[in-house]
């Protein structure tokens, strides 16, 4: 049996009783306790376990961030992007990213570099995948009444300026997330976390017990 969760810590102590003979499973997080900020059927196990068994059910979707600025929500996107099972998370533009929002989910969740748009958009169409942009700009259709594509790619621009004229023109459509307030836009992670739940609302199953 395993330790109890502690009060004021995340996760599981040091395992008690037999140790388990599953080869998934990590030496030192038995002796030490797992501490990290995973689900609990993930527990002890070790990273390349839990990305193998990720990569097993992984989504349909992609996710795709424009870094010309270093943006400071790149490192939520890619933690919700975990959170949803996306097949990758692609960086578009500058290679280094800020990780401090990540929580360090970037170590089970694929995340492929771009150094320009058109290196982008030779990946997806060499994959076949569609691209939509999520953008509050004219002609964009409400994601609230969009159906997605099961396979897809949902790229996202920077806070503030949004996506480049070059990304919008790779795009086959662009989705606006409705809005009620004063504000012009609202946080690219939150609008990431809405786009990627749309999709799962649309064509995900139930999570894993």
């Amino acid at each position: 049996m395993t330790g109890p969760d502690s009060d004021h810590e995340i996760g599981v102590g040091p395992w008690t009783g037999p140790r388990p003979d599953d080869p998934r499973h990590d030496p030192e997080l038995l002796t030490a306790g797992d501490r990290r900020n995973v689900v609990d059927r993930y527990r002890y196990w070790t990273v390349d376990a839990i990305v193998a068994d990720l990569d097993d059910r992984r989504h349909g979707f992609h996710v795709a961030i424009e870094n010309w600025q270093h943006d400071f929500n790149i490192g939520s996107i890619v933690r919700t992007a975990n959170a949803f099972a996306a097949a990758e998370v692609h960086i578009i533009g500058r290679r280094r990213w800020n990780r401090r929002g990540a929580m360090v989910t970037e170590r089970y969740q694929h995340v492929r570099h771009h150094a320009t748009v058109e290196e982008f958009a030779h990946w997806a169409g060499a994959e076949d995948l569609p691209v939509l942009g999520i953008d509050n700009v004219d002609g964009s259709v409400p994601i609230e009444s969009a159906v997605l594509p099961r396979s897809c790619v949902l790229v996202f621009g920077q806070e503030g300026p949004g996506l480049s004229p070059e990304a919008r023109r790779l795009c086959r459509s662009t989705l606006s997330i409705a809005q009620y307030g004063s504000t012009r836009s609202i946080n690219a992670g939150a609008a990431a976390a809405i786009a990627m739940h749309t999709w799962i609302r649309q064509h995900a199953g139930e999570p894993p017990a």
